[in-house]
């Protein structure tokens, strides 16, 4: 069967200072549960920089700080694609629910640069189905180092053609470059790779120096290629794969409690030939998709923790990956448990540490979020009546308005025992940046002891059998064990998960990243 190969990859080459963008716009047909994310497709922390509700006609606004000029990932219902954004614009969105956010339209800021990126994008689908990259492959180094070069110089007169066509603005043209420049590489890595495999009897096989000397070419500038472009990360990671694959064997030989990430970390040591900023780059990916994740026991987190604080030199990658960690750790067990702004339905101002000596159990909802309607509500009426006696219960809502706080809460909650409260500003409220509280993170369970204090880290699912045990814990009680609903379990956004909007191309590296050795 043929493989065909079809480039759609994630690369930024941008540098500004932190600009608001002013987002609006309107998907026809859209339901007003749905919402809208933006995540920064070239950071190491794949959190969204804001979640946008709309409203019953589809129509939507917003705000948020954009790190870069560049690209973002826009999530819809379950769908992601990319936009090419800069800091001080004014970006009109529009589309229809059926086929947004894979077809969209804008005007207004950015119009220029967005019709650019998608005329290439609609280009390089169709060109990529007439290439044969397992034919391509299985030649001579020379027949395909020429096929690869054909494929680059198409592209790039493609590029052109659309510059003079739209006439975009400067940083989307070199972003595109790059772009292409990185889906070679990691095509070139995948060949180079299968041609060691095929060779390995001889131990001294190279590709030739013209081989390299392409690839060189095309990197040239690899310091802002590592920073801007994930996919341009796992090209790097390919090349080094085998060699840290044998590292991390003889490394990890007789030891059960060693991580990938401290194992990666050891290696880049080794690694004399990267520059300090390719190998906080690379580490912080690695960690990011191998040991960053809901549930990671705590004493590993802490080792994560180490490596994050003494081995990643770049202030900004480190700042991203504690952002990631405290977003799935949420507040440290045993500190005192933030003091945010709360608000009750009649007006009133309400804090947390008002607990009266007992445990609390803190419920950070929202109606829009889809768990909410599929049985969350009756699981807390049961866990609230067999801990009520022992234990307080702040259901904290985070919808956009008071109002649908109002209508939210006596919906779910009357004639349940506990306070409702609401988080003026919803996801973007104090208590939810305290918290460390984003939409793919509700409904969210963390518990207070009755001291104030921190005593357990976020929960998804009331259900789920170590939260049971802590209220048992705090409470004195013992509560009967059910099945956790599978359906309230989420996990955060992560490399990989972006990555799957690369998914074509990353068909050629998907196993060859460096091993997930335990």
């Amino acid at each position: 069967m043929k493989k065909y190969l079809l480039l759609f990859v994630i690369a930024i080459f941008v540098m500004s200072c932190s600009k608001k963008v002013e987002i609006k716009g309107k998907i026809a047909g859209s339901s007003p549960l749905e919402r809208i994310e933006f995540v920064e497709a070239s950071g190491v922390a794949t959190l969204p920089l804001t979640n946008i509700g709309l409203d019953k006609d589809g129509n939507f606004t917003g705000t948020f700080e954009a790190p870069k000029d560049g690209m973002y990932l826009m999530n819809y219902a379950g769908k992601s694609n990319l936009i090419f954004l800069k800091g001080g614009q004014n970006i009109n969105i529009s589309g229809n629910s059926a086929t947004f956010p894979n077809e969209f339209t804008v005007t207004g800021d950015g119009k220029a640069d967005n019709e650019f990126y998608q005329a290439c994008q609609k280009f390089l689908m169709t060109y990529g189905q007439t290439i044969d990259i397992q034919t391509l492959s299985s030649g001579t180094e020379d027949a395909f180092l020429k096929g690869i070069q054909k494929i680059s110089a198409d592209l790039n007169k493609n590029i052109e053609e659309n510059v003079k066509k739209f006439n975009p603005g400067k940083e989307v043209i070199e972003w595109k470059k790059n772009d292409v420049n990185t889906a070679i590489l990691n095509v070139m890595a995948g060949y180079e790779m299968s041609k060691k495999q095929q060779n390995a009897g001889n131990p001294s096989f190279k590709v030739s120096k013209a081989f390299t000397d392409y690839e060189n070419k095309l990197q040239e500038d690899k310091e802002k290629m590592v920073a801007s472009s994930p996919f341009f990360r796992q090209y790097l990671l390919t090349k080094i794969s085998m060699d840290f694959q044998k590292f991390a064997e003889a490394k990890a030989k007789g030891k059960t409690d060693i991580s990938t990430s401290e194992l990666f970390n050891d290696f880049l040591k080794t690694k004399k030939d990267l520059s300090q900023t390719t190998k906080d780059y690379l580490l912080a990916f690695v960690i990011a998709q191998s040991d960053m994740h809901l549930g990671t026991p705590a004493k590993a987190s802490a080792k994560i923790s180490e490596i994050i604080e003494k081995d990643i030199k770049d202030s900004s990658v480190k700042e991203d990956l504690k952002k990631m960690q405290f977003a799935i750790n949420g507040v440290k067990i045993g500190e005192a448990a933030p003091d945010v702004k709360l608000t009750k339905q009649d007006g009133s101002a309400f804090k947390l540490s008002d607990n009266g000596g007992k445990p609390t159990v803190v419920m950070f909802y929202a109606s829009w979020n889809p768990y909410i309607a599929e049985g969350t509500a009756p699981v807390v009426k049961e866990v609230v009546n067999f801990y009520k006696a022992k234990m307080n219960f702040v259901f904290v809502n985070l919808d956009d308005t008071k109002d649908q706080f109002t209508k939210t809460s006596k919906a779910m909650f009357t004639g349940v025992q506990g306070t409702n409260v609401y988080g003026e500003g919803g996801l973007n409220s104090d208590a939810a940046k305290k918290f460390g509280i984003y939409g793919f993170k509700l409904p969210c369970y963390i518990v207070l002891d009755k001291a104030g204090k921190v005593a357990s880290r976020p929960y998804m699912n009331l259900g789920e059998p170590e939260l049971v045990s802590i209220l048992d814990k705090q409470t004195g009680l013992s509560a009967p064990m059910a099945a956790p609903n599978p359906q309230q379990q989420q996990q955060m956004l992560t490399p990989e998960q972006m990555q799957q909007m690369q998914e074509m191309a990353a068909q050629q590296q998907q196993q060859q990243q460096p091993a997930q050795t335990k």
